[in-house]
Formats: structure tokens, sequence, C-alpha cells
């Protein structure tokens, strides 16, 4: 049975961390699910992970779908959260309910996650309101790099800090069942934790949150030599995946890839009359020799 937000509410109330993980596709979908991950999103980080690009803000609510329907259909027990990709949901509540209405029904998601604070409650509410679980994303928003100059850590400082927990409050308030912080001072951090009662969702966010979120490419240095500081790489699996590949690509410049025990025998006679067919009929004959 899959879980709820209830089922992420209950581990908050008995203090049993919440992990969540990324997942784009059917296989590390099918890993992290298999690795007992009990939430997974479906992040708009995948404009950078899986598109290459250099922020989320090209990412469109179709490839959202496209990856949710995957990572959805794959899956049976874990709780799925996809990302409402950049200006989906922040023209009126209206847009937001609809975009979030596809991504549930098109998508296959168990809730949905929007970036933004305050300002942003009301369009929170409006989603809830209809039956749509939502999850909030404070601090930094990647969605909104432009206007940070960067990816920066937030709330550094007593009034943007001050900024933060009204966010935070705002968002609770209007019904979300949960918040990410991204990139918060771990101080600040622990105390938002402790004013709300919903799950807070850390990322570069220290260990008084309730829970972790980690991209799953940076777990396994799949996303290039990059690596966040807020993470930490479990598994080297990029360079086996590299070394790998080179082995392949030596193998068949040498001609040791394939060799017979991966190809597939014909009677000789079939070929044999193939040959005089193409010969007689077609008046072709092979520019080399070929296998018997």
């Amino acid at each position: 049975m899959r879980l709820t937000i209830r089922d992420i509410q209950k581990m908050k109330d008995t203090g049993q961390p919440i992990v969540m993980l990324t997942a784009y596709d059917a296989p590390s979908a099918r890993l992290a699910e298999a690795a007992d991950i009990p939430t997974l999103l479906v992040g708009d980080s995948l404009g950078m992970v899986i598109q290459g690009r250099d922020s989320t803000v090209q990412v469109r609510l179709e490839h959202m779908i496209y990856h949710c329907e995957i990572v959805s259909r794959v899956t049976q027990r874990p709780l799925v959260i996809g990302d409402l990709p950049f200006m989906s949901y922040k023209v009126s509540p209206e847009q937001a309910l609809t975009n979030a209405a596809r991504l549930m029904q098109e998508g296959g998601v168990g809730a949905v996650k929007v970036e933004g604070g305050e300002s942003l409650a009301p369009i929170v509410e409006r989603i809830v309101s209809s039956g749509i679980p939502v999850m909030g994303h404070i601090g930094l928003t990647p969605q909104s790099v432009n206007q940070f100059g960067g990816f920066r850590v937030q709330g550094r400082e007593a009034d943007s800090a001050f900024r933060l927990v009204k966010d935070a409050l705002a968002i609770e308030a209007a019904g979300a069942f949960g918040v990410v912080l991204e990139l918060v001072p771990t101080p600040l951090a622990a105390y938002i934790s402790s004013l709300l009662r919903i799950p807070t969702i850390g990322i570069g966010a220290g260990a008084g949150c309730d829970g972790q979120v980690q991209v799953y490419h940076d777990l396994f240095a799949l996303a290039g030599e990059f690596l966040p500081k807020h993470a930490k790489q479990y598994a080297q699996i990029g360079d086996l995946i590299r070394d790998a590949l080179r082995h392949y690509a030596a193998d068949v410049q040498a001609r040791t890839f394939p060799d017979a025990s991966h190809g597939f025998t014909q009677k000789d006679e079939v070929m044999a009359e193939l040959r005089a067919q193409v010969e007689t009929e077609l008046g072709i004959k092979p520019r080399k020799d070929t296998p018997s």
C-alpha cells in the first residue's frame, strides 16, 4: 500500500527521520523503493541532472508529467511528490490548480511541491482546498536562481531569517503538509522545524530538520565532478560506468566483442540459398568475404 501524507506526519510526530530521494526514471525509482525509501521527489532538478541545463528554469510541465508518470507507475509503496515547474503555478490560483491537477491525473503523483513563501500562501490554500496535497519549499528556491544571483545560502541575517520564519508559518497555515528548507543555516533550519507542526525536509539545512532529501545523481557521482557542499557521495558509480564504457569501446575496436557466444546461428543451407537468390535475382555479390 502506498504511503500518504498522514504517514509522513506520523514520522515527525514520533521523531522518526524522514528519508526523501529524487527519482526521475524507472531504474532510479525501482532501486529507491527496493532500498525502502519512503518518499520520492520527482524534482525539476531533472533539468540539470537529466537534461544537462544550468538551472531548472527551462523545465516545462510536460517534462514533469512525463517523468512523474514513470516513477509513479513503477513503484507501489513510496509517496511520490512532483515539482510544479517554473511559472506553472504563480500566474493565478486557477492556473496553479489546473496544473497541479494535471500532475496528479496524468503524472500519478500523490502530492505536488511548489517554491515560495508567504506570498504563495493563497495559491497553496487554493490547491489544498481542492484535495491536492502540497509540499512547500523555501530558502534557496532554484526556480528563482536568477533573482538570487546564484545558488546562495538564505537567511544568514536577522531580517532574512525572520522572513523565512514567516514564510514557513504562512505555508503551514495555508495547509501544506510539509516544507523543504534548502540552503538555510543549520541553527535557523532547526529553529523553524521546532516551530512547525508539519515536517521539514532539509537539503543543505543541517541535521535539525525532520528529514533529508538528496539528488539521486549526487549520491553516486553521476552528475559530473561538481558536488554541492550539502551532498555526500555514497558510491563512485559514475567512475565505474565510465571505466566500463572505455572497456566496451576497446573491445569493439579490437573486435573482441561480440564473439560467437553473443550471436545466433543459422543453417548453412539457408545462407547458401540466400546467396544464390541475391546473385541471380539482384545481380550483386558481397564486396568482401562474409562469415559462413
